[in-house]
């Protein structure tokens, strides 16, 4: 196996559904990459199920980041870092938008480097106007008719609309 490629990273996530919160971090990953890959869990371990299957969560990040000429999406059902080895990826880059997400995130790092040591950890700080978006905080506006226009694309608005709208 090849050494990990410095210019490639994976941005992985459930994206059940993406937000803007995701794109920005992919959209900032694919200016610090030459190459980044974000992974759709297939099936998320720590979530249990989803709203939308993988193939309608890939379909929607695909055209989320249509027109950002260096990302790729693909599904995976493997340990992350397996995932990122598989891609030749040296980093997996996330999202930190609060405490709670450091805890979890630092137990997640320590885990992933005593599976792959070559593999680096990235993240970046949520944009202030993204800080407090969740899925699941948009899945609930949704469910009581609340406004997310500006928190998903119109596609992902639309779909959770129809969904989860009452």
């Amino acid at each position: 196996m090849s050494p990990p490629d410095n210019r490639t990273a994976i941005c992985p996530g459930t994206f059940d559904p993406v937000t803007y919160g995701h794109m920005d971090v992919i959209s900032r990953a694919s200016a610090m990459y030459d190459s980044v890959v974000v992974g759709v869990v297939n099936v998320p371990w720590r979530k249990g199920s989803t709203l939308f299957s993988v193939e309608e969560r890939i379909a929607f990040v695909t055209n989320a980041v249509r027109g950002i000429e260096n990302v790729s999406v693909e599904p995976f059902s493997t340990l992350l870092v397996e995932f990122a080895r598989a891609r030749g990826a040296m980093a997996i880059v996330k999202g930190l938008r609060a405490i709670s997400d450091f805890e979890y995130e630092l137990e997640m790092d320590q885990l992933n480097r005593r599976q792959a040591p070559e593999i680096e950890s990235v993240y970046l700080m949520a944009s202030g106007k993204y800080s407090f978006l969740r899925s699941s905080g948009v899945k609930e506006l949704a469910t009581f008719g609340g406004d997310i226009d500006d928190l998903v694309p119109q596609e992902v608005a639309k779909a959770l609309k129809e969904r989860l709208g009452r």
